[in-house]
């Protein structure tokens, strides 16, 4: 079990779960300055695009050329969205190196976000491993919906674990566990972090939730109080999924790293955040959710965190 959270990761994921809900497209000179910047002020892992069909998700459709833009260095920190072997293989020849392939622990969900059942997925996985390590690159299994499913209901954490157990994941480097709808609470996220952890091969685990019911952070430090390494958030609550009824905003990004507090992570830091935070957010019309952002604009300017109007700390 952790102790404290110094070590935690943050996958920042505006430039694709972020993005995906709002509907509108960020040319592609933004989305790079925008991983240029978060990159320089310390944030240690992006997920940048998908491959998703960009007629069902159109403001993926410029994701290939956001990777053409991007160098081999800053893409070694990016990860990609992909959910079969030829998004692997297509993503991998354009410089990709680290990609999250995905599908649903429930068959409805899986159906309506990727045209196909669960075990149609799980099957393919081994050829996707096959074209990451191909390519010299790294490669997660992402179990969305394994908490709940906007048209089945609970998901059954058995069979979470049985895909996660199966020999046809093994070549995963890490699982995300992801709390697609934002209805888990800690103690629910902090037994299936514990069980994956101690019933299937080890791998780092990753958790990705969801504010919905304001449980987003809650939810982050209880998977990372039972051992996940990695969470994932975006800026101001930014996203959702589009073929989840009822899926809101992302934790916001701000917000994990005030509770969590990483060495690289400091006011000065927060103040560069919130201000690439209302760069894109001004730009989309989308409202700022996070609640370290409200409490950076505060009037209590004796707090160190407190940012003044021009954008730095206000001591």
């Amino acid at each position: 079990m952790m102790t404290g959270y110094g070590e935690a990761i943050l996958r920042d994921v505006t430039l694709r779960d972020g993005l995906q809900l709002t509907g509108k497209m960020l040319p592609v000179r933004r989305k790079a300055e925008v991983v240029r910047r978060l990159l320089a002020l310390g944030v240690p892992a992006l997920e940048i695009g998908s491959m998703a069909r960009p007629d069902l998700v159109p403001p993926m459709a410029n994701t290939m050329e956001l990777v053409e833009e991007l160098t081999p260095d800053e893409l070694s920190r990016c990860w990609l969205w992909v959910a079969t072997p030829r998004h692997v293989e297509k993503a991998a020849a354009a410089g990709v190196r680290n990609f999250q392939y995905c599908f649903s622990v429930s068959d409805a969900h899986n159906r309506a976000n990727i045209g196909r059942d669960t075990e149609a997925s799980l099957a393919a996985m081994p050829e996707a491993v096959e074209f990451a390590r191909a390519a010299g690159g790294s490669i997660q299994l992402c179990l969305a919906t394994a908490f709940t499913c906007p048209f089945d209901g609970p998901v059954d954490p058995a069979r979470v674990l049985a895909i996660a157990a199966d020999p046809r994941a093994e070549g995963a480097d890490d699982i995300v566990l992801a709390d697609t709808l934002g209805q888990a609470h800690p103690a629910q996220v902090a037994a299936l972090v514990t069980a994956v952890r101690e019933h299937t091969p080890r791998r780092r685990i990753v958790f990705h939730g969801h504010d919905t019911w304001g449980m987003g952070v809650a939810n982050s430090l209880a998977a990372l109080d039972a051992g996940a390494q990695m969470v994932d958030g975006s800026l101001g609550g930014l996203g959702g999924c589009p073929f989840a009824p009822g899926a809101s905003g992302n934790t916001p990004s701000e917000d994990l790293l005030f509770a969590t507090r990483p060495a690289w992570f400091t006011p000065a830091t927060l103040a560069g955040l919130l201000s690439v935070t209302d760069t894109i957010l001004g730009e989309l019309g989308e409202p700022n959710r996070s609640r370290t952002a409200e409490g950076a604009r505060s009037k209590a300017s004796a707090f160190e965190w407190v940012v003044s109007g021009a954008g730095e700390p206000a001591r």
